[in-house]
């Protein structure tokens, strides 16, 4: 039975809840909100904790590429213009710039003609407003500037249809609204960063930018979470550190959203081909999610990782990294079981891996197959309640295992916090990254011919890149090429262990798989979100038949 059949099989025995296709999810109206607080006052500000911040931009030359034979970036360099500071993302450094007063926004600024600027502020979920609690609620912001915006919420340039403002400047003087945050929690915070134009660019006027008004809107909760969208696209910055990476990453690089609302996506893995679709797992709502064009969003499998009645202590209690064996059947680990199981037509789980020496796991996290039936899988402490200091914790370390024929041996256990895990394409090394502040890192092991590892070597390190992630998955093309999720976004290294370039998303992108008929496309599990992106390099993806 090939792997598209007995997956099919697989949900006809588990059908999940389904939540259906994706659909364009309308702003809120001002006049359905239950609260509303204005931006522009040093009392509304107060509400959310808002201190404003601007800077003036500028346009500065650049060079890039001119248009290639198929109308994209070919290979002759040419000068054009960029904006300068990129203050969009949501980690920018803005403390160097003069707060301003909420209640002086609409003071001119800038130097009048063809002139730029940014705003930015950063808001707070309070935990009641208006009498109500804010827990679920949706927020909305609505700003008009003089006389063009952008809006950036959190990194993102929002592309949703029927939004105002967002990456489309809305028009001259227009009303820019849109929605800046579903299903919120006290303590939460949310950074907006507003681009200001004056306009028109083709004739400047002779007067300057501010901001005539700035509100935000609480609203009940208009959506379920999570929910699929239609595929929109979202910013994407490729920093190209070597030129081999023009080979593997597209000069006009395009990622799409394809779902929001999550509160922690992990371990994807793709099931078929072109019509196939992605199942992934959210370890903190104890789930795994199924998704497609085609179908939208659904739940696969409930309570994916734990049953206990003490659930309520784990952080993490699912399921985490999922694949499947060279017959097609899925394999995923469990956090709160702290095993790795094999789900099988009938629907019942076999046990692969549970304990070492007779001590439980801690909570296993990644894992991938190798060509000879064994399943490689790291099991750090991330999956525990109380991590290192759990008292459920029986190993005295953190290890990289293998199981095969209801045989565990450990691989080694000299990372502390051992995570994303993948073979080369020719199965000669094992590389695992290590999620470790102080050693945020790569390391490679030959992997011997009885399946065990020789002594690791140091692959990269990242951990002087700026960033709070250490190092979570790893994935692989059949160039050889390594792709990771590390501090500062998604690094693709050179089998050599060549820096080769970064993509730089919205969200930072905890794990990925390679899909779509000729697995040329990545799907990205981003925190609270789902992402997709097409590679020029076709990656190594678990089929039944091959690895």
């Amino acid at each position: 039975m090939n792997t598209s059949i007995r997956m099919l099989a697989l949900l006809l025995i588990l059908p999940g809840l389904a939540f259906g296709k994706a659909v364009v999810i309308p702003v809120p109206a001002a006049s359905d909100a239950f609260a509303s607080v204005d931006l522009a006052t040093k009392d509304g500000a107060a509400v959310v904790g808002a201190q404003w911040r601007y800077h003036q931009a500028e346009v500065v030359d650049a060079t890039f590429r001119a248009a290639g034979p198929d109308g994209q970036p070919g290979t002759q360099a040419v000068a054009t213009m960029d904006v300068s500071p990129f203050a969009g993302a949501a980690q920018f450094d803005d403390s160097s710039w003069p707060v301003i007063a909420a209640d002086s926004l609409s003071s001119r600024r800038g130097d009048g003609r063809l002139s730029f600027n940014w705003y930015r502020v950063q808001v707070t979920v309070p935990e009641m407003i208006a009498g109500q609690a804010t827990t679920g609620s949706t927020l909305v912001m609505e700003t008009s500037l003089d006389d063009y915006a952008e809006i950036w919420v959190d990194g993102e340039l929002p592309r949703a249809a029927g939004q105002s403002g967002g990456s489309v400047i809305a028009g001259w003087n227009a009303s820019n609204r849109l929605v800046i945050g579903r299903g919120v929690h006290p303590g939460q915070q949310i950074q907006i960063a507003i681009f200001g134009a004056n306009g028109p660019l083709s004739r400047p006027p002779t007067n300057y930018v501010y901001i005539r008004d700035a509100k935000l809107e609480f609203h009940n909760a208009d959506v379920a979470l999570p929910f699929a969208v239609p595929p929109q696209e979202v910013n994407v910055e490729v920093i190209r550190h070597d030129p081999a990476i023009d080979a593997i990453v597209p000069a006009n690089p395009k990622a799409f959203k394809l779902a929001e609302g999550f509160q922690f996506t992990e371990g994807p893995v793709w099931v078929g081909g072109e019509d196939g679709h992605l199942l992934f797992s959210d370890p903190n709502a104890n789930r795994i999610y199924r998704y497609s064009d085609s179908d939208g969003l659904s739940v696969f499998r409930e309570k994916s990782g734990y049953h206990g009645a003490d659930i309520a202590e784990y952080r993490q209690p699912g399921s985490n990294g999922i694949t499947f064996d060279r017959q097609g059947r899925l394999t995923f680990d469990q956090h709160g079981e702290r095993r790795v199981v094999r789900l099988e037509e009938d629907g019942k789980l076999t046990v692969l891996a549970d304990r070492y020496q007779g001590k439980r796991f801690n909570s296993p996290n990644d894992l991938v197959y190798k060509s000879d039936g064994s399943v490689y899988f790291t099991d750090p402490f991330f999956g525990l309640p109380k991590f290192a200091a759990d008292p459920r914790k029986e190993l005295p370390s953190q290890g990289v295992y293998r199981a095969k024929d209801g045989e565990v041996t450990l691989l080694t256990d000299e990372l502390q916090g051992p995570n994303g895990i993948a073979f080369s394409p020719d199965e000669q090394f094992l590389y695992v990254g290590d999620w470790n502040d102080q050693h945020k890192a790569v390391v490679r092991y030959p992997v011997k011919a009885d399946g065990t590892i020789g002594a690791g070597q140091l692959f990269y390190d990242l951990t002087s890149i700026p960033g709070e992630d250490a190092i979570d998955g790893i994935k692989v093309d059949q160039a050889g090429n390594v792709f990771v999720s590390g501090p500062g976004g998604l690094s693709i290294f050179g089998p050599s262990g060549k820096l080769l370039g970064t993509v730089v998303l919205p969200r930072h992108p905890h794990n990925f798989a390679w899909g779509g008929a000729d697995g040329m496309t990545l799907y990205l599990t981003s925190q609270d979100r789902l992402y997709r992106m097409r590679f020029s390099t076709t990656g190594v993806r678990p089929i039944a038949g091959t690895n």
